[in-house]
Protein backbone atom coordinates (compact mmCIF):
# COMPACT_ATOMS: atom_id res chain seq x y z
CA UNK A 1 0.00 0.00 0.00
CA UNK A 2 0.99 3.75 -0.54
CA UNK A 3 2.99 5.29 1.86
CA UNK A 4 1.57 8.57 1.75
CA UNK A 5 -0.90 8.45 4.36
CA UNK A 6 -3.60 10.58 1.79
CA UNK A 7 -3.32 7.80 -0.60
CA UNK A 8 -3.57 4.97 2.58
CA UNK A 9 -6.58 7.05 3.37
CA UNK A 10 -8.44 6.83 -0.01
CA UNK A 11 -7.24 3.38 -0.78
CA UNK A 12 -9.05 2.06 2.15
CA UNK A 13 -12.40 4.14 1.92
CA UNK A 14 -12.05 2.25 -1.68
CA UNK A 15 -12.64 -0.77 -0.13
CA UNK A 16 -15.79 0.00 1.56
CA UNK A 17 -18.26 -1.53 -1.04
CA UNK A 18 -16.81 -5.05 -0.48
CA UNK A 19 -16.39 -4.52 2.94
CA UNK A 20 -20.17 -3.73 3.34
CA UNK A 21 -21.63 -5.88 1.03
CA UNK A 22 -19.90 -8.57 3.28
CA UNK A 23 -21.67 -7.13 6.34
CA UNK A 24 -24.94 -8.01 6.29
CA UNK A 25 -26.17 -7.23 9.48
CA UNK A 26 -24.80 -3.53 8.89
CA UNK A 27 -26.79 -3.69 5.50
CA UNK A 28 -30.15 -4.59 7.06
CA UNK A 29 -29.62 -1.86 9.92
CA UNK A 30 -29.08 0.80 7.46
CA UNK A 31 -31.89 -0.33 4.90
CA UNK A 32 -33.45 3.11 4.99
CA UNK A 33 -30.44 4.72 4.47
CA UNK A 34 -30.39 6.39 1.23
CA UNK A 35 -27.51 9.28 0.96
CA UNK A 36 -24.46 11.03 -0.58
CA UNK A 37 -21.67 12.19 1.62
CA UNK A 38 -18.52 13.10 1.71
CA UNK A 39 -15.81 10.91 3.91
CA UNK A 40 -12.24 11.05 4.19
CA UNK A 41 -9.26 14.26 4.82
CA UNK A 42 -9.94 17.37 4.15
CA UNK A 43 -7.56 17.68 1.07
CA UNK A 44 -9.04 14.46 -0.59
CA UNK A 45 -12.27 13.89 0.12
CA UNK A 46 -13.93 10.83 -0.90
CA UNK A 47 -17.76 10.91 -2.02
CA UNK A 48 -19.95 7.37 -0.92
CA UNK A 49 -23.07 7.04 -2.46
CA UNK A 50 -25.30 4.64 0.07
CA UNK A 51 -28.59 3.34 -1.31
CA UNK A 52 -30.44 0.98 1.18
CA UNK A 53 -27.74 0.96 3.55
CA UNK A 54 -25.35 -0.53 0.60
CA UNK A 55 -22.22 1.38 -0.34
CA UNK A 56 -22.84 1.42 -4.06
CA UNK A 57 -20.39 4.02 -5.02
CA UNK A 58 -17.21 5.37 -4.30
CA UNK A 59 -15.06 8.25 -5.69
CA UNK A 60 -14.01 11.30 -5.86
CA UNK A 61 -16.41 14.50 -5.88
CA UNK A 62 -17.26 16.15 -8.94
CA UNK A 63 -18.24 19.59 -9.60
CA UNK A 64 -21.80 20.58 -9.05
CA UNK A 65 -22.16 17.29 -7.01
CA UNK A 66 -24.21 17.62 -3.91
CA UNK A 67 -23.83 16.14 -0.37
CA UNK A 68 -25.27 15.84 2.67
CA UNK A 69 -23.24 16.10 4.73
CA UNK A 70 -18.91 15.59 5.67
CA UNK A 71 -17.12 13.98 8.06
CA UNK A 72 -13.82 14.57 7.23
CA UNK A 73 -10.43 14.31 9.51
CA UNK A 74 -6.74 14.10 9.34
CA UNK A 75 -5.15 11.02 7.72
CA UNK A 76 -3.47 10.34 11.03
CA UNK A 77 -6.37 10.01 12.77
CA UNK A 78 -8.19 7.84 10.27
CA UNK A 79 -5.53 5.48 10.52
CA UNK A 80 -5.24 5.55 14.18
CA UNK A 81 -9.37 4.76 14.28
CA UNK A 82 -8.87 1.77 12.02
CA UNK A 83 -5.99 0.03 14.02
CA UNK A 84 -7.56 -3.43 15.64
CA UNK A 85 -8.03 -1.91 19.33
CA UNK A 86 -7.68 2.44 18.52
CA UNK A 87 -6.51 4.01 21.49
CA UNK A 88 -9.25 6.54 23.45
CA UNK A 89 -10.24 9.08 22.28
CA UNK A 90 -9.38 7.86 18.66
CA UNK A 91 -11.78 5.06 18.61
CA UNK A 92 -15.24 6.78 17.69
CA UNK A 93 -15.93 9.25 15.14
CA UNK A 94 -17.53 11.78 17.41
CA UNK A 95 -14.04 11.13 20.06
CA UNK A 96 -12.27 12.28 16.92
CA UNK A 97 -14.60 15.93 16.56
CA UNK A 98 -13.89 16.54 19.81
CA UNK A 99 -10.15 15.77 19.61
CA UNK A 100 -10.46 18.60 16.99
CA UNK A 101 -8.77 16.08 14.43
CA UNK A 102 -12.07 15.57 12.46
CA UNK A 103 -15.00 17.66 11.28
CA UNK A 104 -18.58 17.14 10.64
CA UNK A 105 -20.39 19.77 8.52
CA UNK A 106 -23.80 19.91 6.41
CA UNK A 107 -26.93 18.72 6.90
CA UNK A 108 -26.28 16.44 9.86
CA UNK A 109 -29.62 14.93 10.20
CA UNK A 110 -28.71 11.57 7.98
CA UNK A 111 -25.77 10.90 9.93
CA UNK A 112 -26.77 11.51 13.41
CA UNK A 113 -30.45 9.89 12.34
CA UNK A 114 -28.40 6.49 11.57
CA UNK A 115 -25.24 7.06 13.82
CA UNK A 116 -24.65 4.06 14.83
CA UNK A 117 -24.68 2.86 11.14
CA UNK A 118 -22.32 5.28 9.88
CA UNK A 119 -19.85 4.36 13.15
CA UNK A 120 -20.27 0.87 12.17
CA UNK A 121 -19.75 1.54 8.48
CA UNK A 122 -16.74 3.87 8.62
CA UNK A 123 -14.88 1.06 10.66
CA UNK A 124 -15.61 -1.08 8.40
CA UNK A 125 -11.68 -1.49 7.54
CA UNK A 126 -10.80 -1.72 11.54
CA UNK A 127 -7.84 -3.91 11.74
CA UNK A 128 -7.38 -5.15 8.12
CA UNK A 129 -4.24 -3.88 6.76
CA UNK A 130 -4.73 0.00 6.14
Amino acid sequence: MASDPEARVAATLARLPALCAAAEALVRRGRFVTTECLVGTHAAPVRLTIVAGRVTEVGAPGLLQTSRFAFRARPEAWLEFWRPLPLPGWHDLLALTKRGVASLEGDLHPFLANLQYFKDLLALPRGSST
